[in-house]
């Protein structure tokens, strides 16, 4: 409940900050960066005194929208404080990854539930939709983006695909690595995704294995190291379309990645 009115007040920020950059277009010549803060928006106004009733009535909107915009930050900052703390009370290391943060991270803990429901990391993408699906035509050897799976957890390590390619992350070598190969900007993407599902499933793995060693209630306090070293391209099956997640439990050893 609490991770889906997160993802609730991210919406409504977008919405206020897209009528906002609307006024502030109508404003000022060229209107306000993409990524604006309401303290920024907020300086930027302060500059300006139309002397006409339109020009005045909407600065007056765009204040009203700045103000809307704080009380949204403030509820936004106020959210990921209760989801980190629940997170971290589960004995969870997924915010050690570079792109997670407390909404990705308590969606997948709300979503997936007990990791070991999969029998491997390849179902877990197919279940996730990172699998890409095959789409050869004879001779011709290609793959195509996965329409289904679970689109909260495919948009989670979406946005941890994006955060690792705009920092020197291992992620970011690896879509290098894809598009010097000759693959496009979307296919490195897919398969950065892939990748990335694949990290996620072994820190989980290892997570629950933790906890399970812990005995009931117990929780380690320990915490891994964030690493991402499961990016390296390798030639394994990762790349390939996975069939369905598994209906029965597997053992541990079938499991680990």
């Amino acid at each position: 409940m609490l991770v889906d009115r997160r993802d609730e007040l991210g919406r409504a920020r977008m919405q206020t900050v897209n009528r906002l950059h609307r006024l502030l277009l109508e404003l000022f010549s060229g209107g306000a960066k993409k990524f604006l803060s309401a303290m920024q928006a907020r300086a930027l106004v302060a500059t300006i005194k139309p002397r006409d009733v339109v020009g005045k009535t909407r600065r007056r909107l765009a204040v009203e929208l700045i103000a809307e915009l704080e009380t949204i930050d403030k509820k936004i900052k106020a959210a990921d404080r209760d989801l980190r703390e629940l997170v971290i009370a589960r004995g969870s290391t997924l915010l050690d990854l570079h792109g997670i943060g407390p909404s990705g991270a308590a969606r997948l803990l709300a979503d997936v539930g007990d990791i070991h429901r999969f029998a491997g990391r390849d179902r877990f993408a197919s279940w996730n939709g990172t699998a890409p699906l095959d789409a050869s035509s004879g001779d011709q050897q290609r793959h195509r983006l996965s329409r289904a799976g679970n689109r909260r957890i495919n948009r989670t390590l979406h946005i941890m695909g994006v955060v690792q390619l705009r920092n020197p992350t291992a992620g970011r070598v690896y879509f290098d690595g894809k598009k010097a190969a000759g693959k496009t900007s979307m296919e490195a993407m897919r398969a950065l995704k892939r990748r990335l599902s694949n990290v996620v499933y072994a820190r989980m793995l290892v997570d629950q294995k933790r906890r399970e060693a812990a005995g009931p209630g117990g929780h380690s306090g320990t915490t891994l190291q964030s690493s991402v070293t499961g990016l390296t391209p390798d030639t394994g099956p990762s790349d390939k379309p996975q069939p369905e997640p598994a209906t029965r439990k597997p053992s541990l050893a079938r499991a680990t990645p």
